[in-house]
């Protein structure tokens, strides 16, 4: 078969597979994001909405009606941003501090040991996990196999075409609340959806952020979200550990009301602007000018103060993911790959320079762009966003894999323009040289806002010194 008829089947595949629809209930915010594969494997962004959440705290649904109206308006701007989508079903990220998880083993006597191991078996003995015992009012969310075993063969990723009398593997069940469950799965019905499937969100974030290498390296991926901080461990292409820290963004921002005495919205927006998470990289100097409340004289904060507030947290954050990886013996040099940040609070400053002087690996921050396609706006590369990606790989896996039915409505949904960057990067392939053509009137344009934007971190650089 040659290469372009392989590519215009591929293409026709991909125009049959399914829409998929990530929705991320967070802390701070709400955000659905609709995908579908193109014919290179890679995801194309056809809708996107957000919203201000409020009736979520620590990961949990507590007030289900302002969860609702949060998810309406996130599904609203998800559909007014392309209204060719019809959404029905939706991947939903889960975390919170009632997720919990546990190491077990499971073994299986086959009916017919003299023929090889088929597909069926082995989803049958992950079947069979969910008949594990698990403590009163807790409800199993995912049952993920590590290393498999057949008869006296040892570590096998995959038993498929092996023989043997008995097959088994070690198992990693999350388990969660089984009210706090409940809560998500009303909050989606009642917004006139269905829930495809719960996925705990640092394994979301990690398909995003991760690619195979860095599975087989070793690696720790730390979602830094609003309400908690969520850490999924890989080590040999396996899942190894994860683990839900109970603090987040939030607590940070509530540290430095506290601290400081300011109001939320200016903790925030503090946070954003000026926060480092290194005390010794901030300048002594350096001021910032809050507005007094009614009347009252404005008030000036040492942005040195502020980062020592961020980093005490910040290393409290950390300490917690040291004492995970040494639960798992996985510490200092096991993770070739190193700690991947990722979520909206891996966006503060200095983070990566903590994060390895606390766990003492490598660290980086992870884009859930290894999966996009190239011409998306920024703003969907963003780490906020890698929860809410990884849950349509999600959902791209089970479609691949068969383990789940979809809708079978393979309309013809092209990506908005409102959501394709102005100057697209195309991709090294025949069909690209026409826009190769048209970026070259663009060059000029490019270098005026390069300029343009250079001048003014210049100007931003000059007025740190001063009183802010």
């Amino acid at each position: 078969m040659n290469t372009s008829t392989a590519n215009n089947e591929n293409a026709v595949a991909m125009r049959e597979a399914p829409i998929i629809v990530g929705l991320d209930i967070g802390t701070t915010k709400i955000a659905a994001i609709a995908g579908r594969k193109n014919e290179y494997g890679k995801l194309e962004i056809l809708g996107f909405g957000r919203a201000n959440s409020n009736g979520v705290q620590h990961g949990q649904v507590l007030n289900i009606d302002q969860t609702i109206k949060a998810i309406h308006e996130a599904m609203n701007n998800c559909i007014q941003s392309n209204p060719d989508l019809e959404i029905s079903e939706v991947y939903v990220g889960i975390a919170g501090h009632h997720i919990k998880s546990l190491q077990t083993r499971g073994d299986m006597v086959r009916q017919d040991p003299d023929n090889e191991i088929q597909r069926w078996e082995v989803e049958q003995l992950i079947e069979n996990q969910r008949k594990t015992f698990i403590p009163a009012g807790d409800q199993i969310i995912d049952v993920i196999p590590q290393e498999f075993h057949v008869d006296n063969f040892q570590n096998i990723k995959d038993p498929v075409g092996y023989n043997g009398v008995k097959v088994g593997a070690n198992f990693h069940i999350i388990t969660g609340d089984r009210n706090a469950i409940r809560n998500i799965n009303r909050s989606v019905e009642r917004s006139g959806l269905n829930t495809k499937d719960l996925v705990l969100q640092p394994l979301a974030s990690a398909s995003a952020v991760m690619s195979e290498m860095d599975m087989e390296a070793g690696v720790g991926i730390l979602d830094i979200g609003g309400g908690t901080s969520d850490l999924a461990v890989f080590y040999e292409g396996i899942l190894k550990h994860t683990a839900v820290i109970p603090f987040g963004g939030e607590n940070i921002t509530n540290d430095i009301k506290m601290g400081l005495g300011v109001l939320k919205q200016q903790a925030e927006a503090m946070k954003k602007q000026f926060g480092s998470a290194l005390a010794d990289e901030t300048k002594s100097n350096a001021f910032i000018t809050i507005p007094g409340l009614r009347g009252m004289p404005a008030k000036e904060i040492s942005v040195k103060n502020l980062a020592n507030i961020i980093q005490a947290r910040m290393s409290e954050i950390l300490d917690f993911v040291s004492y995970h990886l040494k639960q798992v013996g996985l510490d200092q040099r096991a993770l070739n790959g190193g700690v991947i940040l990722t979520g909206g609070g891996a966006q503060l400053k200095h983070l990566i320079q903590l994060t390895e002087y606390v766990t003492g690996l490598n660290a980086r921050i992870g884009y859930p762009n290894e999966h996009l396609a190239v011409n998306h706006i920024e703003d969907l590369k963003n780490p906020m966003y890698s929860t809410c990606i990884g849950l349509i790989l999600k959902g791209y896996s089970d479609y691949e894999h068969k383990r789940k039915e979809f809708l079978n409505k393979f309309r013809k949904v092209e990506v908005p323009e409102s959501l394709k960057t102005t100057a697209v990067v195309p991709p090294p392939t025949e069909v690209a040289k026409e826009e190769v053509v048209n970026m070259k009137g663009r060059k000029n344009m490019n270098g005026f806002w390069d300029k343009f934007k250079n001048n003014l971190i210049e100007l931003f650089k000059e007025e740190e010194d001063k009183k802010i």
